[in-house]
């Protein structure tokens, strides 16, 4: 049987081969040439069942007067007996009839006979009744149904050997409308083509020619000239383009038993049709030449969304009318349970940046804003943002260079004794002033001289921040966890803690042996009446609150608490890894793959919560805030724009909002780009300008509640595209599924940011799932958006020998020292940014960029 692929019953008859490339001898083909222009053709013919359709050929044979009727009554007897298909069978079935065939005396489903009919060549042996007018219930409860694509048709190709026809007997036939032909096929589909080829015995040509002309029909050139045909010779033509592209193996170089696996990708119809070859084009998927670079299919720079009006806010209204159309769409494309785990796994990839970027931010503000103000800050910009935007993918967050400005600025402010928030107000309604200017003029279409140098540059900086900053975290540990490496086991008898209560009028001390106190005074002194010495043992809490201290050298001995975490931050990341590329293993039915890589981050989310819980270990946890109040009780939640600071502040402050403008378009535009690269297949189209006027008044607003500052978050929301993936429910044997696009809408950002504003209340549940577990889902989605940019593919190839470098498209083009000096260029400029970022020069990063 043939869909994309040949698959043959194996030896044994019980199962379906792997699909592998059908391998033709070139002779079947000639032959088959010959079939087709000696043998009956008939095209567009009328016929409501298969009986029918042999009358007509078998009258309409030229050589009729040959056949005598006897003769055309046995070939029409022959065709119209039922042929033995083979099912395809669950583990279930294959169980039980494997447990059942003692009892019947012979193996399960050993079928006598060599194969000689069915849906493509399919097998039959010995046919016992006649072909049924109607389908049996063994086609419409096939399994195999569900890997047949909607809308498609069989075309049958019978092929055998009799011992009563002198002359080989060959028809072509192709109905008019798609008719069921009873129980012929193997499912019940529509038939539209049947090829007949039945001689006197001859070695093995009769099934070759049966595969060339499978072969044939499979191949979609020649299926559309076979389905336009008028005439014989519309189908020699049709055959003599499938002869052109012909590609022949020299016998003694290859195995011709060998089964040739399908490819992972395969030329597109437009492509085998173009005037030049593929080996001419000029420009590939990584075509270094700038010309090529700025045509790439994966970058919106021929869509309108980039195209200037040359009128005020033209660009943004042209946006909106866009955006409009597809609004009621957002939400009603969400009702999907793809859309669930996207939630779930954003949510926690949003928690963990906010408590993050939350405490880095209070450290350096003296928690003018905190964790709790991320929190707030998080859910209202993001909320708001999928809301309003054109392009609702888009997850905010702070960002890297954002904390550098606020730690340079609330530096400057201390310094000069000036109000570091009322001085931030004005900042934030410049950058808001600015943008707004930005919007008007249209300055968003300068995101089409962005090319791939710039975005994978800043995509690889963002990545590789989310990578170093998950490792970073976890070395940390060692410090709020040490592990005693002096640690030896002969010596285990001399380490001990003791808390220390004395105090100079009242010399005492109690000793610590595991969980039990031993007092070097009275033991049965202080203690309850019917209290022993072991129920009065102090915690490290409960010393520690009475005034003493801690004494020895295991007091601060928990090395199994780093090693877990280390462990449940590894596992986590390969956990993650793995599960998502379930959706191409081996094991188990589709459906099952395609949920569990679905759902991968949280089913390694809450085995590794579940691993935590067995064992026990006080691991550091996810805490949130759980009151709504400032983390500075200094401050309030609206700032006052006068008063504080010398009323010159107001205008001095443009001059830092430029920066932060420039900050913010890049970020904001940079992220725009690649999350609407044409490679994501987006139908709805984006809105560079409407998001720019989003983040841009989202300013307002965070400046005046003392907020922090919030924009695209790259890493986030490559992570939230990559989650909605789209791809074809079904696909042949052998071909991989098609991916269909992005499953666009706003339900999962909301969700994601309502989830965030109700946390608060969410702090019982939260507190049990690991911080190492959350880190290493960062370190999951650093190194998932660095793998998809070509750059790491450059960098491998400075690795690999020439002679072992795949055959990518670029290599073809592009000589291989001009390859490399393109990607240590982007590398050098790469090391200058991560320097820039890491030092007070971090400041001028925007302009850098």
């Amino acid at each position: 049987r043939w869909i994309k692929f040949e698959e043959k019953v194996e030896d044994g008859g019980e199962r379906w081969s792997a699909p592998h490339i059908p391998a033709l001898p070139l002779h079947s083909l000639f032959q088959l040439r010959t079939c087709l222009q000696k043998g009956t053709v008939l095209l567009d013919l009328d016929a409501d069942s298969f009986k029918e359709i042999i009358d007509k050929v078998l009258s309409g044979h030229p050589e009729e007067a040959e056949l005598q009727p006897a003769l055309r009554e046995r070939l029409a007897a022959l065709l119209l007996l039922q042929p033995r298909h083979q099912p395809t069978k669950s583990l279930l079935q294959l169980l039980a009839e494997l447990a059942l065939s003692p009892c019947r005396g012979i193996p399960p489903g050993i079928l006598p006979g060599p194969p000689a009919r069915g849906k493509k060549a399919k097998g039959r042996s010995e046919p016992r009744a006649q072909l049924s007018k109607m389908p049996l219930k063994e086609q419409l409860r096939n399994r195999f149904r569900k890997k047949v694509p909607p809308g498609a048709e069989a075309a049958h190709v019978a092929v055998g050997e009799v011992e009563f026809l002198e002359k080989p007997f060959t028809a072509f036939i192709r109905l008019r409308h798609g008719v069921s032909l009873g129980s012929l096929a193997e499912v019940a589909l529509p038939s539209r083509f049947l090829f007949i080829l039945l001689g006197p015995p001859k070695v093995k040509a009769y099934q070759e020619v049966g595969r060339a002309m499978a072969t044939l029909l499979m191949d979609e050139l020649f299926q559309r000239a076979a389905r336009q045909a008028e005439h014989r010779e519309d189908l020699i033509s049709g055959m003599e383009t499938f002869l052109d592209e012909l590609i022949v193996l020299p016998p003694g170089k290859w195995d011709p038993s060998a089964r040739i696996p399908p490819p992972s990708s395969l030329p597109s119809l437009c492509r085998r049709t173009a005037v030049n070859p593929p080996e001419q084009q000029p420009h590939g998927k990584g075509a270094m030449a700038a010309a090529g670079d700025r045509a790439s299919p994966g970058h919106p720079r021929s869509g309108e969304e980039l195209e200037r009006t040359g009128r005020l806010f033209g660009g943004l209204l042209r946006d909106i009318r866009r955006k409009a159309p597809w609004y009621g769409s957002d939400f009603s494309d969400a009702l999907h349970p793809q859309c669930l785990s996207a939630v779930l796994y954003i949510y926690l990839a949003t928690v963990t940046n906010a408590i993050t970027f939350g405490g880095m931010l209070g450290d350096a503000t003296a928690n003018m804003q905190g964790v709790l103000e991320s929190f707030l800050g998080t859910a209202f910009a993001g909320f708001v943002f999928c809301l309003f935007s054109g392009q609702p993918l888009t997850i905010l967050s702070s960002t890297g260079p954002v904390l550098v400005f606020e730690r340079l600025l609330f530096s400057f402010s201390q310094d000069h004794s000036l109000d570091y928030l009322e001085f931030r107000l004005w900042i934030g309604l410049w950058v808001a002033f600015f943008g707004m200017v930005l919007v008007a003029t249209e300055a968003s279409h300068l995101v089409r001289h962005f090319t791939r140098f710039t975005e994978e540059g800043f995509c690889a900086l963002i990545s590789l921040i989310f990578i170093y900053d998950s490792l970073k975290k976890m070395l940390s540990l060692a410090d709020a966890f040490p592990v005693n490496w002096q640690y030896r086991l002969d010596n285990v008898t001399s380490y001990s803690c003791t808390c220390n209560l004395s105090s100079p009028g009242e010399p005492k001390s109690c000793r610590w042996v595991g969980s039990r106190r031993l007092l070097p005074q009275d033991p049965t002194a202080n203690l309850l009446p019917g209290q022993t010495v072991e129920e009065a043992g102090l915690s490290r809490t409960q010393c520690l609150d009475q005034g003493g201290h801690l004494l020895g050298s295991s007091c601060q001995y928990v090395p199994d608490v780093t090693l877990l975490s280390f462990l449940l931050f590894g596992g986590t990341f390969l956990s993650c890894a793995a599960l998502k590329r379930f959706r191409s293993s081996r094991y188990f039915p589709a459906g099952v793959r395609k949920v569990v890589s679905d759902f991968a981050v949280i089913l390694a989310i809450l085995t590794s919560c579940a691993v935590d819980a067995t064992l026990g270990l006080e691991t550091p946890k996810l805490l949130v805030p759980s009151e709504l109040k400032p983390t500075n009780p200094v401050r309030g939640w609206i700032i006052v724009p006068f008063g504080a600071n010398p009323w010159w502040v107001c205008l001095v402050s443009a001059v830092p909002a430029v920066l932060v403008t420039i900050l913010i378009f890049m970020d904001q535009q940079i992220t725009a780009v690649i999350l609407n690269r044409r490679e994501y297949k987006l139908q709805k189209g984006a809105g560079f300008h409407l998001d720019l006027l989003c983040v841009s008044l989202l300013m307002v607003v965070t400046s005046v509640t003392g907020l922090p500052w919030y924009v695209s978050a790259t890493v986030i929301s490559l992570a939230h595209m990559e989650s909605l993936r789209k791809e074809s429910e079904t696909s042949a044997p052998g071909e991989h599924p098609e991916f269909l696009g992005i499953r666009e809408q706003r339900l999962t950002g909301l969700a994601v940011f309502v989830l965030m504003g109700v946390s608060v209340f969410l702090a019982p549940v939260l507190k049990h799932i690991p911080m190492p577990v959350l880190y290493g889902v960062f370190l999951h989605m650093g190194v998932a958006a660095l793998n998809s940019i070509q750059l790491l593919e450059r960098v491998r190839l400075l690795l690999i020998p020439a002679k072992h470098q795949p055959d990518l498209p670029y290599l073809r083009h592009v000589p291989l020292r001009r390859v490399h000096l393109f990607t240590v260029i982007q590398l050098l400029c790469l090391a200058l940014l991560w320097v820039l970022k890491s030092t007070t020069a971090a400041i001028i990063f925007p302009v850098m960029v």
